[in-house]
């Protein structure tokens, strides 16, 4: 029997065991600030497998020095990350497997079917907040790293595997795992791919917008400027910023089945104190995206620029411009080149589980994938098991069977790119 038919066989024979340890973190509510419970789970599993574990509290001191951080938590006291090393024989290329552990709210609990932390299967699906976004991800590559260490199949790369913090936040997890020296010749992020190959990520920030106007009662509204109005045309004029960018990626092959590649999202408005007044100020709050082939500085700077131009089209932006911040979160984008030697392995790897050839696409969403791309120019790829029309939403998911599969071609590309020691 060759070696990958035995991984193969035994994550055919031991699924139990990976549904068991899927269905323990989904109970564990692991929110921003609760990660404590799910991260020890996480811990006594690699434990189990031997390997080598660095449980560690990011600290606030050292991630403030990183032009990189953000976040508005001040402590991350009994929120640990947890690095696990699996050290191999040598000669090999070395490979971190990225994943993390904390989940979005659940939001309204009468929305969902079953309860969010029940880890409930029906079918072929395991029920619960986190279960796509990103535990399931999680537990393949866990699932991978146990067949080859059960299988006793020596590497010749080393192996990190890291359960991260923050990563719904902006990264500060992952960023504190590369300040302490983590890395590799290449990254595998399972986030939820539906098993598509995303060699480009975008990025994105949120940003502010104060829209002015002038205050008048309501009965004598045309002695006033309805900064409600005035906003409505600020809107437009940042969704026609949202083609321009567009248009830049049309040519793109990895973008041909995503509608909006890099979309501008208004989130949420607040404006006008009185019904009986006019609205002096309305604020805009919402999410830019930030190509793979730009900055996001440049990004910033663009729709910063873009928004003076308001002037052009109204004299009440003259002397009443619109003030723009950017705040809170913030993913950076990364990409890595096609013909790169790893893109070539994982894809051998998914010919040999799927028997076809993988969808490649850009990734509609960021991850912490360009910190590891511009911070240290690890080439880092995202795949993984389940879709995120089900992250973050009521009654999330995953395929049991996908997840299964997912174990196999991450194991296959641990064996092909890190190397396997014959002796």
């Amino acid at each position: 029997m060759d070696l990958k038919t035995k991984i193969n066989d035994y994550i055919h024979k031991n699924k139990n065991k990976a549904i068991e340890l899927l269905q323990n973190l989904v109970r564990e509510k692991s929110v921003s600030g609760n990660e404590a419970g799910a991260q020890k789970i996480i811990t006594n599993y690699l434990q189990n497998l031997g390997l080598v574990i660095d449980r560690f509290e990011p600290s606030i001191e050292e991630l403030t020095k990183s032009s990189y951080f953000i976040s508005e938590r001040t402590s991350f006291e009994d929120s640990p990350n947890i690095v696990a090393i699996l050290k191999g024989t040598g000669n090999g290329r070395s490979i971190i497997l990225n994943g993390h552990i904390d989940v979005v709210p659940e939001g309204e609990i009468s929305s969902w079917e079953r309860h969010p932390y029940s880890g409930e299967i029906i079918g072929n699906r395991l029920y619960g907040r986190g279960t796509t976004d990103m535990k399931g991800g999680n537990v393949a590559a866990l699932f991978a790293i146990e067949a080859i260490k059960k299988c006793n199949i020596p590497l010749k790369g080393d192996l990190y595997f890291e359960s991260v913090i923050e990563e719904e936040s902006g990264g500060a997890g992952t960023l504190a795992t590369i300040l302490r020296g983590y890395e590799a010749d290449a990254v595998l992020i399972p986030e939820p791919t539906k098993m598509k190959i995303f060699p480009k990520q975008q990025g994105s920030v949120w940003f502010r917008v104060k829209v002015k106007g002038k205050v008048a009662h309501g009965g004598t509204r045309y002695e006033g400027v309805s900064a409600i109005e005035k906003s409505i045309m600020v809107i437009n004029h940042i969704n026609q910023l949202e083609k321009v960018r567009n248009t830049r990626l049309l040519d793109d092959p990895l973008y041909k089945n995503v509608p909006i590649p890099i979309p501008i999202n208004i989130g949420k408005i607040n404006g006008g104190t009185w019904p009986s007044s006019v609205s002096d100020l309305v604020t805009l709050e919402g999410r830019l995206g930030v190509s793979p082939n730009e900055t996001i500085e440049e990004a910033k700077l663009e729709i910063t620029r873009w928004l003076k131009t308001l002037s052009l089209m109204d004299d009440w932006f003259i002397e009443n411009p619109v003030e723009i911040e950017f705040f809170g979160a913030r993913w950076l984008p990364g990409s890595i080149d096609l013909g790169h030697p790893f893109m070539e392995s994982l894809k051998k790897s998914y010919q040999n589980v799927y028997k076809n050839e993988p969808i490649i696409e850009a990734s509609p969403w960021g991850t912490d994938g360009g910190l590891f791309t511009q911070i240290k120019q690890i080439p880092t790829i995202v795949f993984g098991p389940g879709e995120t029309k089900v992250a973050h939403y009521p009654n999330e998911y995953i395929d049991l069977d996908e997840l299964f599969r997912c174990a196999e071609v991450i194991a296959h590309t641990l064996l092909d790119w890190c190397g396997v020691d014959e002796k």
